[in-house]
């Protein structure tokens, strides 16, 4: 095989590659305006959450002087440079698409991003009335001088930097100042009447920077301000955890949080453009950072913050994305005069059911076989893990009431769920309180997979129900991620869920399972099988086939293995929406890889294995990615899907993503995408989905 340079793309490369592709899709004009403002605001949560953690190790390596090569052959110091680049391309991009949508696109659909300075007396007045009564009181400016050292500067946190002085005295004095927007709205909307504006339908809005930016004199009575800027940190924010050493897990990572939440090293300053160089170099000076981590910003900073304006309660500039019905083996649930709690016990003992989040309703499936659960008197168990959960979890009410009801609940709270930690924490305590058996998972792991399991005494004899799925028990991300999950009473799967669930809570060293592909144990194993049956099925003329939809395709054997295939002339379809270090359709490398990724109003979130074995179909859905950490380093749980029917209904949704020429984007042999040049796309799968 060629040189690993060849073969194998960069991951963080590959990643922002695929944030590129997030931006501009939220830039083509198909979309409507408020739709635009999402992925923009969406392309910058992304990059925060990368600088967080993964450009943070990276410059960790480079200050520990690790010179350890990625997959591709580059070391820590070459990803950061070629990092910086592409970033501040990209950054670039997205400032000016976000100034045109501010000072153009936005104004000609009556939403206004008001300057205070183009603001006329009336308005300044009943703004600077806001500022006193409602901003004010949250602001504490620190001075830095000999007696008070430079203040630490919260993580993503918005602030000020302004040079003060005594009218009596020439000297300058430093002052930082933080904007509370986690109190008070980014974007602090004017009424119509002040604006003295009739249309109803218009919506005048001014930033809190703006506004504390043209009152800062008032916070220095007696004194002046010179000059000020606004700037912000991005700082190393990856737990770091000492499982083995930690007696309570739980414990250990509240105090991990609190660390994060003060944060680590800084790995990014931005700041605005026509920053005062006075005050730059106070700033360089005093958060020690070397100039290629600052970003010259001619936008507003922490455009994440723009999600605010999705808000605006106007249809014509939004779609409407809160779509989906019940699922149609359980209609009949959704009649309020169906007191029946064993109907939907029932349903799934007649046949599996396979659902599809958004387009099948969350509520009316996996929340209604939780809570039916939760109620009926047949229910003796309920088992389940939680690895992100909702604020507001109907889900974790249900279990709540089932060990009200005298019910035996166990839950796996995942503590480890990346900056869903805090919410898991509170969670846990929670079910704790409510008499519900909680646990956090094996040392060294951190559970991914999403399975529930409830335990129902029938006929004098225990029987098992169970959901598998690909994405989170999460009620408001299920409205927005395309998610698959199985409801069954398939008994080997049943008797492997109980052997996981055990393995879960320290009473079984289980590794081989009947049916569920788990890994660290199997899982790994099992797909290196796949592929090499689909390589001899190939080499001795049968039909060989591998379709798979993912996240993110890192793993380096399974990589090597699939261009293997693709030479064995084995034809491969994948669907991966994010990181992709697999080059396709590379001469005697992978000519017979495709690769699309799919990005469209829902974050395709499912993950799909289909291995044609010469028509002898084998497919499989569940939590795990072809990643590294998924194969080896997670708790996972793959389930097949047996059916006939299930998996047709699988292929021929395989066919529709591979089919679309409207959110697909095409990988070419080089690493780069493009999307399909057509004057009218035939094929786009999230809406044809939703007719469907």
């Amino acid at each position: 095989m060629k040189s690993q340079a060849n073969v194998f793309i960069n991951r963080e490369l590959s990643w922002i590659e695929f944030n590129k592709r997030v931006l501009l899709t939220g830039m083509e004009k198909e979309y409507k305006i408020l739709d635009q403002v999402k992925f923009c605001s969406i392309f910058s949560n992304n990059l925060d959450e990368f600088y967080m953690v993964r450009v943070a190790s990276l410059k960790a390596q480079v200050e520990a002087g690790i010179t350890k090569t990625s997959i591709d052959g580059l070391s820590p110091k070459e990803q950061l440079t070629k990092i910086n680049k592409e970033v501040k391309n990209l950054t670039d991009l997205q400032e000016n698409f976000v100034n045109d949508l501010v000072n153009n696109k936005l104004k000609k659909q009556g939403v206004f991003l008001k300057n205070y300075k183009d603001l006329t007396e009336n308005q300044k007045n009943w703004c600077n009335n806001f500022f006193t009564s409602s901003i004010f009181p949250l602001l504490t400016p620190l001075v830095v001088d000999p007696a008070h050292p430079f203040p630490f500067i919260s993580n993503l946190s918005l602030n000020i930097a302004a040079l003060i002085k005594d009218r009596e005295d020439t000297k300058n004095q430093f002052v930082r100042i933080k904007i509370p927007t986690k109190n008070i709205n980014r974007f602090i909307q004017i009424p119509n009447e002040i604006i003295q504006s009739s249309d109803e339908i218009s919506h005048f809005f001014i930033s809190v920077e703006d506004l504390i930016g043209n009152n800062i004199n008032a916070l220095f009575n007696g004194m002046e301000c010179i000059n000020y800027s606004f700037f912000r940190v991005t700082r190393d924010a990856d737990l770091e955890l000492k499982e083995l050493e930690a007696d309570d897990l739980l414990l250990a990572v509240e105090k991990s949080l609190q660390k994060r939440r003060l944060g680590g090293d800084v790995v990014r300053l931005e700041v605005k453009s026509d920053i005062p160089q006075n005050i730059l170099k106070l700033l360089i000076e005093s958060i020690s950072i070397q100039k290629e981590y600052i970003y010259f910003c001619k936008s507003l900073l922490g455009l994440d913050d723009l999600n605010q304006l999705t808000k605006i309660n106007r249809d014509d500039l939004k779609e409407n994305l809160l779509i989906g019905k019940t699922h149609q083996d359980l209609k009949n649930l959704d009649s309020p005069s169906n007191k029946n709690l064993n109907s939907i016990f029932k349903i799934i003992r007649k046949k599996n059911i396979l659902l599809h989040h958004p387009y099948d309703l969350f509520k009316t499936s996996v929340e209604e076989f939780i809570n039916r659960a939760a109620d009926d008197p047949l229910v003796m168990a309920i088992k389940i893990t939680l690895y992100r959960v909702s604020k507001d979890s109907p889900i974790i009410s249900a279990l709540m009431r089932a060990a009200e009801n005298g019910k035996e609940v166990m839950t796996l709270v995942e503590l480890k769920a990346r900056f869903d930690e805090d919410n898991n924490i509170q969670w846990a305590k929670q079910l704790e309180q409510a008499g519900i058996h909680v646990v956090y998972g094996i040392i060294g792991f951190k559970t991914h997979t999403k399975i529930a399991l409830v335990v129902r005494k029938e006929k004098g004899r225990l029987r098992n129900y169970f959901h598998i799925g690909t994405g989170n028990y999460n009620s408001n991300t299920s409205r927005f991620y395309t998610d698959l999950g199985l409801l069954s009473t398939d008994p080997d799967i049943a008797s492997d869920l109980l052997e996981l669930f055990n393995y879960l809570s320290g009473f079984s060293k289980q590794k081989r399972y009947k049916k569920l592909l788990v890994s660290p144990s199997s899982m790994r194993e099992k797909f290196i099988f796949l592929i090499k049956r689909e390589i001899k099925n190939a080499e001795e003329g049968k039909k060989a086939e591998i379709i798979a939809k993912m996240n993110s395709l890192v793993d380096p054997e399974i990589i090597k293995l699939l261009y293997l295939a693709s030479n064995a002339g084995v034809k491969i379809s994948l669907i991966v929406r994010g990181i992709c270090c697999l080059y396709p359709q590379r001469k005697n490398l992978s000519e017979n890889i495709q690769v699309i990724s799919i990005i469209g109003h829902f974050l395709e979130h499912s993950r799909i294995f289909w291995f044609c074995n010469d028509n002898d179909h084998e497919v499989f859905i569940g939590s795990a990615d072809w990643m590294r950490r998924n194969l080896d380093r997670r708790i996972e749980a793959i389930t097949p899907i047996e059916e006939y029917e299930l998996k047709n209904q699988i292929h021929t949704l395989l066919q529709i993503y591979i089919k679309d020429d409207y959110y697909s984007w095409i990988m070419k042999e080089d690493g780069s995408y493009s999307k399909y040049k057509l004057d009218v796309a035939n094929n786009r799968s999230q809406i044809d989905l939703i007719k469907k």
